[in-house]
């Protein structure tokens, strides 16, 4: 077996796991060399769906080969995948304005190439819903496929949310965070959060409600204009806390088995937060690109951005309390494919939740 990160590989971008999403110290499937994991553990969880291709792929490259070639492929094992070097140097901040490496912008949000396109964040308070869907939100998701939108309910509205999620953390309703199609406690190496999933019916989670109905609306005036999708539900909100003793969550994608996922909104609500000193920040690697962007997770912030592999993200470790409000809208079409194909996995993520009106 080859260990991880023992030769660089210029497709290192486009590897992942096929459970979980993880994008680092990743091992190849010794038949077919097309898919990754994690983890032999994660390989032989995700064998029943991986088998049908597995093999298929495998008769293809034995053919292609001299028969001494085929002997030396082992079934079932793995090979390593090397992770390449991460980009060091924060050069520009979102804002355009020039700063120190590794420093952060006043703003929250950073990019390590000062040639790339300006992303500003919005206010979402001053704007009404249709005019921040159409003039800024879905411009911005087509362009960079990341969107931010600063201020987006005001102080008083953030403050009673925070209030409904800090009620529930302390009710002892959140549950240490898992992966898709996860059994095992291995997913504690892999991310730290401890969470709860909210339709919003539930006693003393009204203005999770308000919140949620907010973010449909965005979507609702998006929908059609954001790239080729048709979103028509989402999933349940995931109310999420890292308990602020450096726990995070490691580099992964949120879909990487089509399983109709597109775009990932979170809306954060921790006051007063400066990286340098808790941490925590949001880093997504945008697929194809040499720059990342570092999302800071201040209170009243909404985030959008591709759920599919275009977009790998990691929580950096967070040394405060860090609570964060996350729901996955479907596109139609892809969805359909998934459920035909079993891809949807399990747990409240593959809970379809139709759009709600705002109250």
């Amino acid at each position: 077996m080859e260990e991880p990160g023992s030769a660089p590989d210029p497709d290192r971008d486009r590897q992942y796991c096929e459970l979980c999403g993880k994008m680092e110290n990743l091992l190849k499937c010794g038949r077919c060399r097309n898919s990754f994991y994690c983890s032999k553990e994660h390989q032989k969880q995700h064998w029943k769906k991986h088998k049908l291709t597995c093999r298929e792929v495998e008769e293809k490259q034995r053919a292609q080969k001299p028969p001494s070639d085929s002997k030396k492929e082992q079934q079932g094992s793995t090979e390593g995948s090397s992770d390449a070097g991460k980009v060091k140097d924060v050069i520009s901040s979102a804002e355009g304005s020039e700063v120190s490496e590794g420093k952060l912008s006043d703003d929250g949000i950073n990019n390590n190439n000062s040639s790339s396109s300006t992303l500003r964040p919005s206010s979402g308070a001053r704007s009404s819903p249709q005019k921040l869907a159409l003039e800024y939100i879905a411009p911005c998701m087509n362009k960079h496929g990341i969107c931010v939108v600063d201020n987006f309910l005001g102080e008083e509205t953030g403050l009673s949310i925070l209030a409904d999620v800090k009620a529930l953390h302390q009710s002892g309703k959140f549950t240490d965070g898992q992966l898709v199609s996860q059994k095992s406690d291995s997913s504690k190496d892999i991310r730290g959060d401890q969470i709860a999933w909210i339709e919003g019916q539930e006693p003393g989670c009204e203005k999770i409600r308000f919140l949620m109905s907010r973010m449909d609306d965005l979507i609702r005036h998006c929908n059609d204009k954001l790239g080729n999708y048709r979103i028509n539900g989402r999933t349940k909100a995931m109310v999420a806390c890292y308990p602020g003793n450096g726990t995070g969550y490691v580099r992964h994608v949120d879909n990487p088995n089509s399983d109709g996922r597109c775009v990932t909104c979170i809306y954060y609500l921790n006051k007063n937060w400066d990286a340098k000193e808790h941490g925590g920040l949001l880093r997504i690697f945008p697929e194809g690109k040499s720059q990342f962007a570092d999302i800071e997770p201040k209170f009243d912030r909404l985030l959008f951005f591709w759920s599919d592999r275009r977009n790998p993200h990691e929580v950096q470790p967070a040394y405060s309390t860090r609570y964060a409000i996350t729901v996955w809208y479907f596109d139609a079409d892809e969805r359909a494919r998934a459920k035909e194909k079993y891809l949807t996995g399990s747990g409240e993520k593959g809970v379809k939740v139709e759009l709600q009106q705002a109250v």
